[in-house]
């Protein structure tokens, strides 16, 4: 306690330690305005903050990546590098200055945005690998099978390893490729020949759309594939030992997950399968889109979730172990011998699954909460979190334009805030069992409700934002599921795929069965509920990162001021929607969907069905087929009779379609596709709108907008920029 002098000459007596302050004012003193009470207390939750200040450097240092991927042109390495050491360099200068941490704090941050995009940088640099051009015509591609990839709307789908692609040099070969085969597809490890279409992987769908091809940049698959033929045995030579190290573990993957759907049927096997080893193979359309309508798709991809089962459940069994057995309990500690085997079970799981991104992100945060236990540190912490949000950044810069790593860390990161908020438990003294039960009982059923609610908003702006879909009744589907999934159906299918190999998994195979049957019981019965599923058209695109911010404000702060956020965070939900686009072509111009009242009236049903859907959804609408009166189709075009049935017509013909072929199509719509390129227009297309295969090869898929007389355009290409990972193909390779 110290006494100064106040104004007037009087004196006061100030308490002071750390970051509180309280003053005895005198009776007669001026009560302060409202603003200066306002400003005291929020400086005091300033002050508060303490070393909370660290968790917004992971925050800068993925704000940096996200700054990269959102640029339209590639920058070069050098500038980026040596900006990211001048910012390192002046922010540790200032803290060996001993400057406050008002000078200090924003420097750390301006490096950590530095060096996020650096890293981003090198990341592109160090991945690089060659992307297959768009092939004319069909050629003969050879490889070894790495893996199974999820099967698509044309039939399965394997990860190439080529060796050889005709027509291309070894130089040009893309290292891996995605092929969509005939038939069942070849199991891992066999060398097979292609007569096959070649293509770089897809572009978006519709300008802003989810953009498979960075990913697969980042992935190491330089190109898709089409078979057009049978898939056949070749004769290769000898692959490199790290290959064939790849295969034989993908190779065991897949046929556990083989045995595992033989144990129980196809349908509730091909869940089991997609739950052990990420192959999603056998799981049929039906229940798929049942999952995703109940809010349960997210069980069935391997991510933070069954990480955390699978790790949670080793941990705790082991502890009671070494608990159980008096002379180990004595001499070592259960805590951390349980946790270097849940460290095991979580790379153990990683490699059975696959290792997906998403798993990878979820294996690096729940091994540094082992780490955590193991340096006698608290394991579920922000800091932890924060440590392990770094850590996956700098490995995988990329992660941060996915929905996995976005949806994952925001979720995690409000369950962390809600623990820390969350009041202690009262100890109780002397009461009966039967209480004691109905206690515990309620208050695990509201720490429950109020996890789920909590996860749900927090990754509610991304599930919006880039799945277009709002599960109404998810929390529900999710509060009947959780303790199946949890307690039976995942430590049941861990113990499972690990006592199969040997034969004696078939009992624990058989309860995690019946835990999935109940599981797609409820996510059927919940997505057959009147208004289940709500469309929501996508935000533009800077909205998700303050939807984002705004998360993470509400969850990194303490204090009162942390509900500043919540406005920010359902930025998404509130923020005023861009026209929607009177009409869409595809990239290739293969299919197209035009906006009438709420819905998106397909000009091809059937063809090209995912990037219709997804347009459609992007944009708030409700897919709908083309009606057969008004319209005259044949085998290479489609055109509307009226003005009213719809503005543009197409030819999807690989040949330059005839004059007066081309001139009908001219009279009959506004705007007029022709895939392949037209040297030269009739007349009668003299006020028309014809986009032909050259504006496909350069811009890709494209949203048109009345304006006036004529049409305003967005094309893919103008808002994906000029990236490594950016290529137009051939849109029949596209799905």
């Amino acid at each position: 306690m110290t006494t100064v002098e106040a104004e007037g000459g009087k004196e006061e007596e100030v308490i002071s330690g750390g970051s509180v302050r309280a003053a005895l004012i005198p009776s007669d003193a001026p009560k302060p305005s409202l603003g200066r009470r306002l400003l005291a207390a929020a400086w005091d939750e300033v002050l508060d903050q303490g070393l909370r200040w660290r968790l917004w450097a992971p925050v800068a240092f993925g704000g940096g990546c996200a700054v990269y991927f959102s640029l339209r042109f590639e920058p070069p390495l050098w500038p980026l590098a040596l900006a990211a050491l001048s910012a390192c360099g002046v922010w540790l200068g200032a803290r060996h200055r001993g400057a406050r941490r008002a000078v200090t704090l924003p420097l750390m941050l301006l490096a950590c945005l530095a060096l996020g995009l650096a890293a981003a940088k090198w990341r592109t640099e160090r991945v690089a690998a060659p992307i297959a051009p768009a092939l004319a015509e069909p050629t003969v591609v050879e490889g070894w099978v790495v893996d199974v990839d999820s099967p698509g709307q044309s039939g399965a789908r394997v990860v190439l390893a080529t060796t050889r692609i005709r027509g291309l040099a070894p130089e040009l070969t893309p290292i891996r490729l995605r092929a969509t085969v005939k038939g069942l597809p070849p199991p891992p490890g066999s060398p097979i020949r292609l007569f096959a279409l070649v293509n770089p992987p897809p572009a978006p769908a519709a300008p802003g759309a989810y953009d498979f091809g960075r990913n697969a940049f980042f992935q190491g698959l330089g190109g898709v594939a089409f078979s057009l033929s049978e898939t056949r045995e070749a004769r290769l030579s000898r692959p490199p030992w790290g290959l064939r190290l790849a295969m034989a573990v993908n190779g065991a993957r897949f046929a556990l997950a083989q045995r595992i759907v033989d144990r129980l049927s196809e349908r509730t096997g091909g869940i089991a399968a997609a739950m052990v080893t990420g192959h999603e193979t056998w799981i049929g359309r039906e229940d798929l889109d049942a999952m995703r309508d109940s809010g349960l798709a997210h069980i069935l991809s391997i991510s933070g979730l069954h990480m955390a089962v699978v790790g949670g459940f080793v941990f705790f069994t082991l502890r009671l172990a070494v608990a159980a057995w008096p002379w180990l309990a004595l001499r070592a500690s259960g805590k951390k011998i349980a946790a270097v085997g849940g460290l095991i079970a979580v790379w153990t799981y990683l490699v059975v699954s696959g290792a997906p991104p998403p798993a990878e992100r979820a294996a690096i945060t729940a091994s540094i909460a082992f780490i955590a236990i193991l340096l006698d540190r608290q394991a579920i912490t922000m800091h932890a979190l924060a440590v392990a949000a770094l850590v996956v950044l700098a490995l995988q810069p990329e992660a941060i334009v996915t929905p996995g790593f976005q949806m994952s860390f925001a979720a995690t990161a409000a369950l962390v805030a809600l623990v820390e908020s969350w009041p202690p438990r009262v100890r109780e003294i002397s009461a009966p069992w039967p209480i004691l039960a109905v206690q515990r009982m309620g208050g695990w059923l509201v720490a429950a409700c109020a996890a789920s609610l909590v996860a749900g908003l927090a990754t509610g702006p991304f599930a919006m934002q880039h799945f277009n879909r709002t599960a109404v009744y998810g929390l529900f589907a999710n509060l009947a599921t959780s303790p199946v999934a949890d307690f039976i159906m995942m430590p049941a299918l861990a113990l499972g795929a690990l006592l199969e190999p040997i034969g004696l998994g078939a009992p624990f195979l058989w309860l995690a069965g019946k835990g999935i049957d109940l599981m797609l019981w409820i996510g059927h019965w919940t997505a057959g509920l009147p208004g289940a599923v709500r469309t929501v058209a996508s935000a533009p695109d800077y909205v998700l990162s303050i939807a984002f911010l705004g998360v993470l404000f509400v969850c990194l702060w303490r204090g009162r001021l942390r509900w500043l956020g919540l406005p920010l965070a359902a930025a998404v939900l509130i923020w005023p929607r861009a026209p929607t686009p009177d009409l869409w072509i595809g990239d290739g111009g293969t299919n197209a969907a035009f906006h009438r009242g709420t819905d998106a009236v397909v000009v091809r049903p059937g063809v090209r069905e995912f990037a219709a859907d997804l347009w459609s959804r992007r944009r708030g609408l409700t897919m709908t087929d083309r009606p057969d009166e008004g319209w005259v189709c044949g085998r290479f075009a489609c055109a509307p009779l009226t003005a009213d049935a719809g503005p543009v017509a197409l030819w999807w013909g690989r040949r330059v379609p005839a004059d007066d072929a081309l001139s009908a199509l001219c009279a009959s719509s506004p705007v007029v596709s022709v895939r392949a390129v037209v040297p030269s227009l009739p007349d009668a297309c003299a006020d028309t709108l014809v986009l032909d295969g050259t504006d496909y090869a350069r811009g890709g898929a494209v949203e048109l907008w009345r304006s006036g007389t004529g049409w305003r355009a967005t094309w893919t290409t103008e808002v994906r920029g000029d990236r490594p990972w950016s290529r137009i193909g051939d849109a029949d390779v596209a799905e």
